[in-house]
């Protein structure tokens, strides 16, 4: 089948920006105890009246811009998020018509922080299979939206922004070579959001109750979350014929830099060769892939030929990664 490449790439984060410092005046924390954690300084945050379409919509058009097209050129969008405008419409149907992609057909991903991945995989079998020529695929977040501010022990993690990718064709070695995508419903109550589905729909009850925010049992997602890293990193590479010495740089979800240490190091794989932005964005869900990959290419850590090597993991839990030639 016909491999699929990027052709551009885009990123967007809201201009207010919360600081350790500014934590430390809302929750009982300090900047110390944060960055010993989680490695985060600082994290981009939505004003009032700004929704997850506005960040998508700024990523894909900077995405469009760098592929040269237009958006008449895109067929299809795929978006991976887990803070919607509404439940309905979509994501991907707010950007498509906001963007004027007027043949587009889209689809919005839940795979929570692995939307990235997940978005990416599904925008590259549309061209693989010859259905579609052009795919714009994107990562788009609001957390700040679903976080309880009183509770320091998500509040001080979730952040905001946006990134996108545009799909097509590759006429030579480059583009996406393998993915894997995988899921396991057990370890749902470690990371989830249990109000306003039709579990617990909206009531003052559950508002009362605080159910509307993201609940995390953080320990047991530290240990579950590295193990996903290194075994999906591990399968694919295998998969492939490569080892870790051949992966030129390996961007993974930016949820908690000890998480990605420790990844790396069962992994075997040096931190010079792992693009951290944690520390400035904070964890973005399923937009952190897309933003690192976006700095990695506009700071020159991507070059041509480059194995690049993705992964991401998120509540439910879904993980995955994905490898390409860039």
């Amino acid at each position: 089948m016909t491999r699929s490449r990027i052709i551009g790439v885009g990123a967007y984060a809201p201009k207010r920006i919360l600081t350790n410092a500014d934590l430390e005046k809302l929750i009982e924390t300090d900047d110390e105890w944060i960055v010993q954690r989680s490695g985060i300084r600082q994290r981009h945050i939505v004003e009032e009246g700004e929704a997850t379409s506005d960040l998508a919509l700024r990523a894909a058009q900077q995405a469009l811009e760098r592929a040269n097209l237009v958006p008449e050129d895109v067929d299809f969008i795929a978006v991976g998020t887990t803070t919607p405008d509404m439940f309905f419409p979509t994501v991907g149907n707010i950007v498509q018509h906001r963007l004027g992609c007027r043949r587009a057909g889209s689809v919005d991903v839940l795979a929570a922080c692995a939307g990235s991945v997940y978005s990416l995989s599904i925008g590259s079998q549309f061209i693989q299979t010859g259905k579609y020529r052009r795919v714009l695929c994107i990562g788009a977040e609001t957390l700040s939206r679903i976080t309880d501010w009183a509770d320091r022990g998500t509040c001080v993690l979730l952040a905001d922004a946006a990134g996108a990718a545009v799909l097509e064709p590759s006429d030579d070695e480059r583009g996406i070579l393998d993915f894997d995508l995988y899921s396991d419903g057990q370890y749902w109550d470690l990371l989830y959001m249990p109000g306003g589905g039709s579990r617990h729909p909206a009531t003052h009850e559950t508002v009362d109750a605080r159910m509307h925010y993201a609940k995390m049992k953080g320990n047991d997602v530290f240990k579950v979350a590295v193990r996903m890293f290194v075994d999906c990193t591990e399968r694919i590479l295998a998969r492939n014929g490569f080892s870790v010495t051949d992966v030129d740089l390996f961007i993974p979800h930016q949820a908690n830099l000890r998480i990605i240490e420790a990844a790396a190091k069962r992994i075997h794989m040096p931190m010079e060769r792992v693009f951290v932005n944690v520390d400035r964005y904070g964890n973005t869900g399923a937009a952190s892939v897309y933003v690192a990959l976006e700095e990695a290419a506009s700071t020159g850590r991507l070059r041509s030929g480059d194995l690049v090597l993705l992964a991401a993991f998120g509540g439910g839990f879904a993980w995955g990664s994905l490898l390409m030639r860039w």
